[in-house]
């Protein structure tokens, strides 16, 4: 989904940039370099984000599959299993190769200090500056996998072969749908309909013409022709999401409410994804107005079009993680416009606890504690697998673009005086930065918000706002919400705060075997909202 970087968002790749021949001469001798060429064969040039993946032989054969190995790649879930290695790419010729210098930029550690031993590695060149986002994903070339024994001053050429095939967007891996869904996919690919929408403020920001798209999905026996008009849930989805994954959103949400699991609405299904991350419809300084883009343009053109219910109480938000923090901000921050929003393990909607975190405490650091311990930052089942300095060293081996700390600074963060978007803390000591923590504060914290200007949202707003989140959230999410409810409480507010009993993030929605129960109970919440007097009841999902 990710273009080419243009204009100014090209100038964080200045200075990157070096040619093969000089990583030859500059190189030290001690450390391990790998040839890595592109064919004579592949007709044009590239250039992209060269990364370089190793993984402990003996372990990952035992792991695959008739103990063959066809890729190796990272994951922030275990980020110190596999090491990885990168340099930019200006310009690679067909025929020709560059050297990649394994111990410049690596994680976990230079790979002439990995433990001695045999591994196995692949090349990717990621043409798209988008690997921190998607992985490994269409248009991206990759080596054959080869093993090497390391330390070594002796490594195996890489060749980049092949070119991954970009998957088309209704191309859906059935495997991942429901039986529902299934049932009701050639039905839904007409009831379905694409938006492309170009924003005009998002243009006039960016300077050139900025589509928002997405889906939306009709109900079962839509008439346009007909007086009758739907309640509109516009649901987006969290980080890591893109158009693609919001087709098969569409798709189930179709299926749902085919087999009478959802109530008739009309879902507007958003990409909030871009080249650096998710803009999570903040009205930013460094993505620009999305917000406003949202509300003032793309939904005035949409109830424009089709019969949905244009009142505040026939509007609703919901979606998860980082799309549950876009959904709260913009039930908080366009209170007139919307009618409620369902949001679950929402981003931190309070900066007290940035995933366990005080941004606000003197000499705030986000790799360790006071007593010198480390944050965790992923969790599973009571046990730590990440911690918050593996996390952000990763990314940044893996490309300045479209990471999760990467994408946070670019929504909150004032601009520098080079054009991009400040730090919040620093990438190699973990120390927050008190000027940029103050605009983050002044402009995106949501308990603030709230608690400073409730008197003006009150009208607007009490009662509108409803969180579910997990006890046991995998990334810590459930600590911000506490003190969010807290802040709403001291208030006298109304809200809606569902603390589920050691749900993770990824287990939120499911409810027996219905993997996605929560959303289906949550829509006939909505419902309930909109069309009070109804009896249309909720059936079942089949067993």
């Amino acid at each position: 989904m990710f273009k080419p970087v243009h204009g100014a968002l090209a100038l964080l790749f200045t200075g990157l940039l070096a040619s093969g021949a000089c990583a030859r001469e500059a190189a030290p001798a001690t450390h391990p370099f790998f040839q890595v060429s592109l064919p004579a064969a592949a007709g044009k040039p590239v250039a992209g984000r060269l990364l370089l993946f190793a993984t402990e032989a003996k372990a990952a054969r035992a792991a695959a599959k008739e103990g063959k190995v066809t890729e190796v790649d990272s994951s922030p879930f275990a980020p110190k299993q596999t090491a990885v290695a990168a340099r930019e790419v200006e310009r690679l010729a067909p025929g020709a190769d560059v050297l990649l210098d394994a111990d410049d930029q690596a994680f976990p550690s230079a790979f002439s200090k990995l433990p001695p031993g045999d591994y196995l590695v692949q090349a990717v060149l990621d043409p798209q500056h988008d690997y921190n986002y998607h992985g490994r994903n269409g248009g991206d070339l990759v080596s054959a996998v080869v093993q090497v024994h390391l330390p070594s001053a002796n490594t195996p050429a890489l060749a980049l072969t092949e070119t991954l095939p970009t998957t088309a967007l209704w191309d859906l891996p059935t495997r991942y749908l429901s039986e529902t869904t299934k049932k009701h996919l050639a039905q839904a690919r007409e009831q379905v309909q694409s938006i492309d929408f170009v924003s005009p403020s998002l243009t006039a920001f960016w300077g050139r013409p900025i589509h928002m798209r997405g889906w939306v999905v009709l109900p079962p026996g839509y008439d346009p022709a007909s007086r009758a008009t739907y309640p509109t849930v516009y649901q987006t989805h969290g980080y890591g999401g893109d158009l693609h994954t919001q087709a098969g959103t569409a798709a189930m949400v179709f299926g749902a409410m085919a087999e009478k699991q959802l109530p008739p609405m009309i879902w507007v299904v958003l990409d909030e994804s871009s080249p650096t991350g998710t803009h999570e419809f903040a009205d930013s300084v460094n993505n620009g107005p999305w917000g406003q883009a949202l509300t003032a343009e793309l939904i005035p053109a949409l109830e424009g079009k089709y019969r949905m219910d244009a009142r505040s109480s026939g509007r609703f938000l919901t979606g998860h993680s980082s799309g549950g923090w876009a959904t709260l901000w913009l039930q908080t921050r366009y209170p007139k416009v919307f009618g409620g929003t369902w949001s679950t393990s929402p981003d931190p909607s309070d900066f007290h606890d940035f995933t366990g975190v005080d941004l606000y405490a003197p000499h705030a650091n986000v790799y360790r504690r006071a007593d010198g311990t480390p944050y965790p930052l992923v969790r599973d089942k009571g046990k730590v697998i990440a911690n918050y300095e593996d996390f952000a060293r990763m990314e940044r081996v893996i490309g300045p673009y479209g990471g999760q700390m990467a994408s946070f600074d670019w929504v909150f963060s004032p601009r520098g005086a080079d054009g991009r978007p400040m730090p919040m803390f620093d990438r190699d000591t973990g120390d927050v930065d008190p000027v940029v923590v103050a605009y983050w504060s002044a402009h995106y914290d949501i308990a603030r918000r709230v608690k400073e200007h409730w008197s003006e949202l009150k009208p607007d707003l009490d009662g509108k706002i409803h969180l579910v989140v997990g006890t046991a959230d995998t990334f810590y999410l459930d600590g911000a919400a506490h003190r969010l409810k807290a802040v709403l409480d001291g208030l006298g507010a109304k809200s809606d705060f569902r603390f589920l009993p050691g749900r993770t993030h990824m287990d939120l929605y499911v409810q027996g075997k219905d993997r996605q129960g929560l959303l289906k109970q949550m829509a006939w919440e909505m419902y309930a909202v909109a069309r009070p007097a109804s009896k249309l009841k909720r059936v079942a999902a089949a067993p």
